[in-house]
């Protein structure tokens, strides 16, 4: 097996571990009477599942995403050009005449 492949499964394995122990949490601490909810409803089972489930879809992700970006090489040389020194410009700016500016009065 590739080993992006066995890095992405690894990472999805932590991940619905993590959701694992969020809902269960979640529950424990009755969130938004949340657990009361799961424990009392007929489709309690059904909530239970897809908050375990979708929590698990973002928590993987957001692991194989740090993951992928810890990897990355530190690069100590700077990237672009060489710098050029910024030097102010003058820019001339002239005011229009006093009496364009003054509102018209109607007859």
């Amino acid at each position: 097996m590739p080993q992006l492949v066995r890095l992405y499964i690894r990472q999805c394995l932590a991940g619905f571990g993590l959701a694992t122990g969020f809902v269960a949490m979640l529950l424990w601490f009755d969130v938004g009477n949340l657990g009361h909810l799961v424990t009392q409803s007929d489709a309690g089972g059904l909530a239970l599942f897809l908050l375990w489930f979708f929590n698990g879809l973002v928590f993987a992700g957001v692991q194989f995403a740090i993951t992928v970006m810890r990897m990355a090489e530190d690069d100590d040389t700077p990237s672009g050009g060489p710098r050029l020194r910024a030097e102010p410009l003058r820019i001339r700016a002239d005011a229009p005449a006093r009496d364009r500016l003054a509102p018209r009065r109607r007859p």
